[in-house]
């Protein structure tokens, strides 16, 4: 059971029924993450500004989701794992590939270089070496990219965190275990 306050959409007022509408018209709905952040119409604003940000950038949205799938499976966020699992097969992963990436691995030699470098920026908290930046840049991303990377992991850590505080209650189907 959530541990924060749901704001529903029946109940939101201000700057929240503004967002849950644009949130309604692009999902069909409101889920359940969102509910929790409108307690805070800054918060909630802060997580779509960064996600729609991210998303006009040059990453492709495969990188992109594997990205939110393995730093979500590496804090354990059972919700963003599922949400993600259910986006990435959206836009083309296979469940395999899906599977893969939460365990920071890929069969495409440069997917497997971008994860392996996020997998070395989650254990170094950002200290990475010149040798594995330069793995990544030589698999193929540019320092666009890598920036978006580390952005990405930012994103999916916020809503790791917020997960876990808050408990949300998952309302995707729930991704397969590892």
């Amino acid at each position: 059971m959530p541990r924060l306050n749901q704001v529903t959409p029946d109940q939101a007022s201000g700057a929240v029924k503004d967002i849950y509408g644009d949130l309604t018209t692009q999902m069909g709905k409101v889920v359940n993450i969102f509910q929790g952040m409108g307690n805070s119409s800054a918060a909630l604003k802060a997580y779509l500004a960064m996600s729609a940000a991210l998303a006009e950038g040059e990453l492709a949205p495969e990188d992109r989701e594997v990205i939110y799938l393995a730093v979500s499976e590496g804090n354990g966020c059972e919700y963003c794992v599922s949400a993600h699992t259910m986006v990435a097969k959206k836009i083309g992963l296979t469940n395999e590939e899906t599977l893969a990436a939460r365990r920071f691995f890929s069969a495409d030699k440069k997917r497997a270089a971008l994860l392996e470098f996020v997998r070395r920026v989650i254990a170094s908290r950002g200290f990475v070496s010149d040798d594995e930046l330069n793995e990544v840049r030589t698999a193929g991303y540019s320092d666009g990219q890598i920036a978006e990377a580390v952005g990405y992991i930012g994103l999916a850590t916020y809503s790791n965190l917020f997960n876990h505080v808050n408990d949300t209650e998952l309302d995707f189907p729930a991704a397969e275990k590892l």
